[in-house]
C-alpha cells in the first residue's frame, strides 16, 4: 500500500484524488495548501518507480515562481506609476501575445529544432507568447521585505506552448493524433500514466523538459522587463517551478516525483511562495529533517484555495445575443425582434456575451477598497482571486515548519494580474 503523508486540514475529496492517483506509486504527499485539481490534487506530490503522469504535471507545465531582490528601497519608488507601466507593457490574460514584436531568445531556437517534431509546429505560438503572464492566479507583484528592500515576484508557466504540449500527449495517450482534441478528462478520473521506459513516455519527458525551459525563459523575460522599468538590477535571485516531474532518489530508490502545485524544498534549496493579493509572500528554504524526508522534500506553492472560482465570483456562461445598431445603446437582447423594437434601430447583430447565472460569495468592490486601504496598488484582478478565496499563507506554512524555514517575509505593495474580463479554464 502506498504511504501517504498529509499536512494541514484535510480536504477529503483532494485526499481521495491523491489516493487514486497513487495506486502505482511508492509514496505520496498532500501539502497544506492542497485543494481539488484535475485528476491529481493541487498540492499533491507522488513518487512513481516506473511511470510519469501527464495529468499530474497538468496543463500548465512548469508553472512556477521567480523572485528577485533589488538594490533599492520600496519607499524610493513611485509605486502607482510603476504599476501602471507594468500593467501597460506586460501582457496579462488568456491567449495574449507579447506587446514586444521583436523578441529573440535561445529557447525559441531550441523549439524550432525540437527533437519531438510536433513541438516544432508550436514555434509561432511560443514566440508570440514568450514573456506573457496569462490569467487565473498568475501575477507580477512588487514587495517590501522586513528591511524595506524592494522585491519583484512573478508567477506563471509555459503558456500556450505548454498547454498545447500537454493536450497533445493526452490525445496520444487516448490513441489519437497529437493535433487532435483529447476527450475531456474527468475531474476525479484516473491519472493518465505513461511508462517511463516506453517511447511515448520518453517523448513526453523530453517535451515536458523543453516546456519547462520555456517557462523559465518567460519568467526571466518578465522580471528583466520589470527591472528595466524600475531602472535597477537584481542582487538575489530565487527561481523554482511546481508543476513538473523530476527523477530523484528517495530512500535509495530512483523515483519520478510528480509535483502538482508543490515547491521542491531539498535541504538548502530556496523557494519563493506567494500568498493571495492581500497577504504576505515568503522566501523559504528546505531543511534536513525526518519531516522533510516524509514530504518528498516538497512544500506549499501558495496559500491554497478555500473557495472554487465559481463560488467566489459566481457562475457565468457565454451565449449569443443581439445588439441593435444604436451606438449609444449598450443593451443586449434575447431576440432580433426585441433589439429592433428600440426606436431608431434599423438592424441588429448577433454576438457572444458573457452572462452571470449565479452570484458569487465575494463582493469585488469591497475587496478593491480593502486592498487600497492596505496601501497596495492593484491592477486587474477579479473576485475569484480575492484574499477570502484563499487560506492564510502563515497558517499553511506553519503546518510545514519542521521541513522548511522562512528567510524573508514579503509584504505586497503592488499587484498586477489579469482582470475579470478574462477566464482561466484550467484552474491549475
Amino acid at each position: 500500500m502506498t504511504k501517504i503523508k498529509t499536512f494541514g486540514d484535510i480536504d477529503q475529496r483532494a485526499l481521495e484524488q491523491l489516493t487514486r492517483c497513487a495506486a502505482q506509486a511508492t509514496k505520496a504527499v498532500l501539502c497544506a495548501d492542497h485543494h481539488v485539481g484535475y485528476s491529481q490534487p493541487i498540492g499533491g506530490a507522488i513518487a512513481y518507480p516506473e511511470h510519469i503522469s501527464i495529468s499530474g504535471v497538468g496543463y500548465d507545465i512548469a508553472c512556477g515562481n521567480k523572485a528577485v531582490k533589488t538594490n533599492i528601497k520600496a519607499t524610493d519608488i513611485p509605486v502607482a506609476k510603476i504599476m501602471d507601466e507594468i500593467f501597460s507593457e506586460i501582457s496579462f490574460g488568456m491567449g495574449r501575445n507579447n506587446k514586444d514584436k521583436d523578441i529573440s531568445h535561445p529557447i525559441l531556437d531550441k523549439i524550432k529544432e525540437a527533437n519531438y517534431k510536433p513541438q516544432r509546429q508550436l514555434y509561432d505560438k511560443a514566440a508570440a507568447q514568450l514573456g506573457t503572464v496569462g490569467s487565473g492566479n498568475h501575477y507580477v507583484d512588487l514587495f517590501s521585505d522586513e528591511e524595506g528592500w524592494l522585491w519583484v515576484g512573478v508567477h506563471f508557466g509555459s503558456r500556450g506552448f505548454g498547454h498545447t504540449t500537454a493536450n497533445g500527449f493526452l490525445a496520444l495517450a487516448q490513441g489519437l493524433r497529437f493535433e487532435s482534441k483529447p476527450k475531456q478528462e474527468d475531474m476525479d478520473g484516473e491519472p493518465v500514466l505513461l511508462s517511463t521506459d516506453s517511447d511515448l513516455g520518453q517523448a513526453y519527458i523530453e517535451a515536458m523538459t523543453l516546456a519547462g525551459e520555456y517557462a523559465y525563459a518567460g519568467r526571466n523575460w518578465v522580471v528583466d522587463k520589470v527591472l528595466s522599468i524600475l531602472q535597477t538590477e537584481a542582487v538575489e535571485d530565487i527561481h523554482n517551478h511546481h508543476n513538473f516531474a523530476w527523477l530523484e532518489e528517495h530512500d535509495g530508490e530512483n523515483l519520478w516525483v510528480v509535483r502538482k502545485g508543490c515547491t521542491p524544498a531539498f535541504p538548502g534549496q530556496k523557494g519563493f511562495v506567494g500568498g493571495s493579493m492581500g497577504d504576505i509572500s515568503v522566501i523559504l528554504e528546505g531543511v534536513d529533517s525526518d519531516e522533510a524526508v516524509d514530504s518528498l522534500y516538497s512544500t506549499v506553492h501558495g496559500a491554497g484555495r478555500v473557495m472554487s472560482r465559481s463560488q467566489a465570483a459566481g457562475k457565468v456562461r457565454s451565449r449569443k445575443r443581439f445588439k441593435n445598431n444604436l451606438r449609444d445603446d449598450n443593451n443586449v437582447y434575447q431576440t432580433e425582434k426585441e433589439a429592433l423594437a428600440v426606436e431608431g434601430a434599423t438592424h441588429a447583430k448577433k454576438f457572444w456575451v458573457t452572462e452571470k447565472v449565479k452570484d458569487g460569495l465575494i463582493d469585488w468592490d469591497s475587496v478593491q477598497q480593502q486592498i487600497a486601504a492596505q496601501g497596495i496598488e492593484l491592477r486587474g484582478g477579479a473576485a475569484d482571486e480575492a484574499p477570502a478565496a484563499y487560506k492564510r499563507l502563515p497558517e499553511v506554512l506553519d503546518a510545514h515548519k519542521e521541513s522548511i524555514k522562512v528567510l524573508h517575509t514579503l509584504t505586497p505593495i503592488g499587484v498586477a494580474m489579469a482582470g475579470n474580463e478574462t477566464y482561466d479554464p484550467y484552474k491549475d
